[in-house]
């Protein structure tokens, strides 16, 4: 479902690619860039849970393939 746009990827090399930032820092932008992102999933997966039958449709999908994507743990792509 969701996954790190090539922006959002972009955005997060240049964050930890600065050498001015410590160590420590780098690890600490790339957790709460992970935890946005699961995040994110979670929420998309848990909305994709509730649609009805029509808006799966419109969206292209069967209600069995929203129910093997909304079953997903929020760390899997």
């Amino acid at each position: 479902m969701t996954s790190l746009t090539r922006t959002d990827h972009l955005a997060l090399t240049q964050l930890t690619a600065h050498t001015t930032l410590p160590v420590l820092s780098r690890v600490a932008v790339r957790v709460a860039w992970l935890c946005l992102l699961w995040h994110r999933r979670s929420r998309s997966r848990a909305v994709l849970r509730d649609l009805d039958t029509r808006m799966l449709r419109d969206i292209g999908l069967t209600p069995k393939q929203a129910h093997v994507e909304s079953r997903k743990w929020f760390w899997r792509p």
